[in-house]
């Protein structure tokens, strides 16, 4: 008798062991990458009327017709993304940004207090980096999106980057077109009035002043004026081919030359900045005439 209940044991426990062999193994859901997160998070929020889609690294949320949203994601978005990368080499941006597109003023304004509790102090739109978001009124169009855009992708390639390149780049594709060439091509635009103003009444400050200026201290001095001056000295550096060659030489030689004036002043060919700035830039933006 315990000779035949100890092989029923043995047998019991081998089928067990059988049994658990042959048990398919659990199927694990996939890890979700933090773009996937980001756009599940988003439409968790079951925003009435909105579409909402991934568009290369950005998650992309917009309360226009769908069609319009996702013209809008590929026309604008990709396009924008891709000439950058192809025309500077940038990076994606470290951290998975949200580009919300609201149709007008009122869902713009609307949606801005109830989804980050802001009250914008301008009509077009603008970037929160506390909720990695850019917030646009597209009814005014699609240059200031792309002005933003340009931040999280320059500072992800080029953390480092001085104040007065990086509003002057943003600056300089507030209005842009294809280069042709898979790149991106600023163009003339509404700050150039102002700017012109600044130097025919001679209350521009020097280039060295502005290329000088560190952190904070740019956007405490005079914004309109800075960021004019800097688009126009990017766009000078666009329109003589020397813009990409000059972005190289500042990113790689930032750790000697924060400021970027040497890199300028070699990409350009020269040694004394004010006196180009004088006779050459100066007057090259008096000139420019916008259609």
């Amino acid at each position: 008798m315990a000779w035949n209940h100890f092989a029923v044991l043995c047998s019991d426990r081998f089928m067990l062991l059988l049994l658990a062999a042959c048990r398919p193994a659990p199927v694990l859901s996939p890890p979700t990458s933090p773009l996937e997160a980001k756009r599940a998070a988003v439409e968790a929020l079951d925003l009435p009327g909105f579409t909402v889609l991934v568009e290369g690294p950005w998650v992309v949320a917009g309360d226009e017709p769908g069609d319009a949203v996702r013209q809008r994601a590929v026309g604008t978005i990709r396009w924008a993304t891709a000439a950058l990368r192809h025309q500077f080499d940038f990076q994606d941006p470290d951290e998975v940004w949200t580009i919300w597109m609201f149709r007008d003023e009122t869902s713009y304004q609307h949606h801005a207090w109830t989804l980050f509790q802001d009250r914008p102090d301008t009509p077009y739109g603008y970037a929160t980096d506390a909720h990695h978001a850019l917030v646009m009124n597209i009814g005014t169009g699609g240059g200031t999106m792309i002005h933003e855009m340009v931040h999280p992708m320059l500072h992800a390639s080029f953390p480092a980057v001085p104040p007065w390149f990086n509003e002057g780049l943003a600056s300089l594709y507030e209005q842009c077109s294809d280069d042709g060439a898979e790149g991106i091509r600023g163009e003339l635009n509404w700050r150039l009035p102002g700017t012109q103003q600044a130097i025919s009444e001679d209350w521009m400050p020097p280039l060295t002043w502005l290329i000088g200026l560190q952190g904070s201290a740019f956007y405490e001095a005079d914004q309109g004026s800075n960021y004019g001056q800097a688009r126009y000295l990017l766009y000078y550096l666009q329109e003589q081919g020397k813009l990409t060659a000059f972005y190289d030489r500042l990113r790689s030689h930032s750790t000697t030359d924060p400021t970027g004036q040497r890199a300028l002043e070699e990409t350009l060919g020269i040694t004394d900045l004010a006196a180009w700035e004088a006779s050459v830039w100066r007057p090259y933006v008096l000139a420019l005439v916008r259609e």
